[in-house]
């Protein structure tokens, strides 16, 4: 069973994550951060991974080490569910339209983080949360899962739906990228045998 289950503590924040990569999108999210906590439901729901976050932040400050936190407990999850990576798709990529608002996420769980982002936003929040901060949470979830991620809104005016369709297609692409393959279950998807490093 592809599961794991991180807790993460420092004097900033207190965070419990569970994953199921093998799950059916069932999730159960509190971070404190009202929209936040509906990102992440829509990432569990379009990728069927099951999701399980519970995290206390310093929230008097602001949300930016709460997500930021949240994003790399969530990566550190994916990224112990995968194990070796053997047998993984490894790749995935997806178009996700939401009304006025399109985007492009492709994903390599390389296990050498990356990520472009090419993502703006007309307004400083959303809720209480700033814009600014989805960047943090998609940084330090590549970086903690060991992925290439690529984000790239190619256009929309409602912010909220550009960020959604960013959360979803992350979604779909992780769907794609953990499937096993059936073709090649017994193997890691590498000609070096192993991923990570830097060739």
């Amino acid at each position: 069973m592809r599961k794991a289950a991180i807790t993460r503590n420092t004097t900033e924040t207190s965070i419990k994550v569970a994953v199921d990569l093998d799950g059916s999108g069932k999730y159960a999210v509190k971070t404190g951060v009202g929209f936040l906590d509906h990102m992440l439901e829509q990432l569990s729901r379009h990728s069927l991974m099951d999701l399980e976050v519970e995290a206390k932040g310093d929230l008097h400050i602001d949300a930016h080490h709460t997500t930021e936190d949240v994003g790399i407990a969530i990566g550190q999850a994916v990224a112990q569910a995968l194990g070796d990576r053997k047998g993984i798709h490894r790749y995935g990529s997806a178009y996700v339209p939401m009304d006025e608002a399109l985007t492009r996420v492709a994903l390599d769980l390389s296990n050498r983080p990356y990520l472009i982002w090419k993502v703006r936003f007309g307004r400083d929040k959303l809720g209480t949360m700033d814009t600014e901060l989805f960047k943090e949470w998609f940084q330090a979830f590549a970086q903690a899962a060991g992925a290439t991620l690529h984000v790239e809104s190619l256009y929309g005016d409602n912010d909220h739906h550009i960020v959604e369709s960013c959360f979803k297609a992350l979604a779909r692409s992780l769907r794609d990228a953990v499937e096993i393959d059936p073709r090649k279950a017994d193997a890691v998807p590498s000609t070096k045998g192993t991923l990570g490093g830097s060739l």
